[in-house]
Order: C-alpha cells, then sequence, then structure tokens
C-alpha cells in the first residue's frame, strides 16, 4: 500500500548510513587502476595517514558514499554469462581497479575536487565517472 512505501521512503532518508540514502544528487566513482600506486614500503604510513585524512574530511563533509581498497587481481573469480566461475585474471585484461570512492556531490567538477585530494593523498591519477541515471541507492 501507498502508506507502507511512504513509511519506508521516510526511513530510508533518516537512516544515517549513506547506503541507505535516496540520491538527491548525481554519484561518482573516483577510482584508481591496481599498479598505479607507485610507493614505496617506507611511504606506506604516510600515505595511508594522508589518504584517511582525505576520507576523514569527506564524511565530514557527508559526500562520501563507499570507499576501499580492491585486493590482488590475482585472486579474481570471473563469473561468466552461464554462471559459471574461474578463478584467476582473465586473459588479456590489463586494468584492474585497486582502490575506489563513491561520492554523491552536486557537479563533475565538485567530484575532480574530491578526486584532485584523493590523488594527492594516494600519489596516484585518479579516473572520475558518473553513475548512470537509475541507479540504485
Amino acid at each position: 500500500p501507498a502508506h507502507r512505501r511512504a513509511s519506508i521512503k521516510a526511513a530510508t532518508l533518516a537512516s544515517p548510513s549513506p547506503f541507505n540514502r535516496i540520491p538527491t544528487m548525481p554519484r561518482y566513482l573516483i577510482s584508481f587502476n591496481f599498479g598505479t600506486m607507485e610507493i614505496t614500503d617506507a611511504d606506506l604510513p604516510e600515505v595511508a595517514r594522508a589518504a584517511h585524512a582525505v576520507m576523514d574530511e569527506a564524511r565530514a563533509a557527508g559526500v562520501v558514499v563507499f570507499a576501499g581498497g580492491v585486493g590482488d587481481p590475482q585472486q579474481t573469480t570471473v563469473v561468466g554469462r552461464d554462471g559459471r566461475s574461474a578463478d584467476g585474471q582473465p586473459a588479456g585484461r590489463h586494468d584492474f581497479i585497486g582502490g575506489l570512492t563513491v561520492v554523491d556531490v552536486p557537479s563533475r567538477a565538485d567530484a575532480c575536487l574530491w578526486a584532485g585530494k584523493i590523488a594527492a593523498a594516494c600519489r596516484c591519477p585518479q579516473d572520475v565517472r558518473e553513475f548512470m541515471p537509475g541507479s540504485l541507492p
């Protein structure tokens, strides 16, 4: 019934989780490819600190929906259209996402500002792509 849908929507909007928010602005994927983050073991603590500081800033600004690093491509499992799966990196594929952030911001320019902060912290270039209309929260 309509009143049930309205109460579910109200509860969803009231939820503090960004996963439950109904997007009111475009969402953008900010990502980098595995292997582009060329840092030494000695630099890793500083890079981690800088990356966490940017994510803290993004959370405080209320723009980050999700962020995380993605595991080694050698640990990939590919599931085909027929439902069968195969472990290992697909032959011929060279680019794999190494880390990603989803932001909920008013414009591509705003997403690029956040991507610049992430790029500086992680010391590698970031790709910015808008989610297509109709993407689920």
